[in-house]
């Protein structure tokens, strides 16, 4: 018991500590300028002009081949992996306002959140290694995988209800404003709360629709056994462009996601770390 309630206290001391606070909004900041490409190659996508794959490892790579990227790129994944650590501390010992079943909840999506920034930062590191495979190739070549099985495509179906479960939660999270709690919204000047409340409403929403979209792509190729369409959020972006009028509709969810990258720079000052 005693060993376990020392590791708990040096894990508190480490989440609380200024260096990590700092490196964590780094990193929010740069999580917003993922957020920024993606909107950027979603825009290209939308207006027929040539692009890389539109999820974040296209973004990663498009970053990188630009003048001055690859330092950019590395720096992405210096603070990715500092937010790994702090949602992992989260999970750990953090949400202490918090108690019972609402308390372990907040704990389970910190887990969540830490696997997600976990992966993005290895993908950073791979396209500095030049090392990195598609996002979306990868997810293909998984599905089809599974496809060659009924339970396979049991799975591939059962991953895109999560996928879109995903995507519905954080739509609902931006319409609600469930992300105020998270910010010090206190040491806000009035028009500052007004437009990060805003940004996040439209960000979190946007972001939401993207990958419930996503998930939606998921299920219809585990249904009908078409990998082609198991690319995850690329697929559900061009998929849109593909439809009609979706080129307006696109442009407006990449304008939606530029703006979920705006708001991240209001998290790196704001954001409760």
């Amino acid at each position: 018991m005693n060993a376990v309630a020392e590791a708990e206290r040096t894990a508190r001391r480490t989440a609380g500590h200024p260096a990590l606070a700092a490196a964590a909004r780094f990193g929010l900041a740069g999580f917003g300028v993922l957020h920024l490409l993606i909107a950027w190659l979603a825009y290209r996508i939308a207006v027929g002009a040539p692009a890389g794959e539109g999820d974040q490892s296209g973004a990663l790579a498009y970053l990188a081949a630009q003048p001055m990227g690859r330092p950019l790129v590395g720096g992405i994944a210096a603070g990715l992996a500092a937010m790994a650590l702090w949602q992992l501390l989260e999970a750990a010992v953090g949400h202490r306002g918090r108690s019972g079943a609402r308390r372990t909840a907040e704990r389970l999506v910190s887990a969540g959140r830490a696997v997600v920034y976990a992966y993005l930062g290895t993908t950073a590191v791979k396209v500095l290694a030049r090392a990195a495979r598609s996002g979306a190739d990868q997810q293909q070549a998984v599905s089809a995988r599974l496809m060659d099985t009924g339970p396979g495509r049991a799975a591939v179906v059962a991953a895109g209800v999560v996928v879109a479960a995903i995507g519905v939660g954080l739509a609902v999270y931006g319409v609600t404003r469930g992300f105020r709690k998270h910010l010090h919204t206190g040491r806000m000047t009035a028009a500052v709360r007004r437009l990060a409340l805003a940004a996040g409403a439209v960000g979190y929403t946007a972001k939401g629709a993207a990958y419930a979209l996503a998930g939606a792509l998921l299920v219809v190729a585990g249904v009908t056994s078409a990998p082609a369409r198991a690319r995850g959020l690329d697929a559900a972006l061009r998929g849109l462009a593909d439809q009609p009028h979706g080129g307006y509709l696109l442009i407006g969810v990449a304008a939606g996601l530029a703006t979920y990258g705006g708001y991240c720079f209001v998290q790196a000052g704001y954001r409760k770390v």
